[in-house]
């Protein structure tokens, strides 16, 4: 039985893709229900997440806030947080503050993506 929710990350497609194809099923008629399939699928919906888009006030909150990012000499540590904040509630990921300087271009560089893809649809 397929599952119809949405994917949350790569770990939810990569188990639907076994469903279907009835490798799950191999798997656990040879290494028991308990594979290990579950762990595998949180780990990888966590290190490999799929965001999701912007509401009209995130979007205006990036706006106002991060538009001309790649103008900025540097990003003051109230914007890294507001930066964080969005990239987890959005993105699903989770950064700290940085003190380096292209980490933190990449990911403002994910959160405009983010923005940009809440746009079109």
């Amino acid at each position: 039985m397929q599952s119809k929710k949405k994917s949350s990350g790569l770990g939810d497609t990569i188990e639907k893709i076994t469903e279907a194809t009835g490798i799950k099923k191999a798997v656990k008629a040879v290494v028991g229900e308990d594979c290990g399939c579950d762990e595998r699928r949180e780990k990888l919906n966590k290190l490999f997440p799929y965001s999701k888009p912007m509401d009209a006030d995130a979007r205006e909150l990036y706006e106002r806030n991060f538009k001309n990012w790649k103008d900025w000499p540097r990003v003051e540590i109230e914007k890294q947080h507001l930066m964080l904040q969005m990239l987890r509630d959005f993105g699903g990921i989770r950064h700290k503050v940085s003190r380096c300087g292209s980490c933190v271009r990449q990911n403002l560089a994910k959160l405009e993506s983010i923005y940009l893809n809440s746009c079109e649809s």
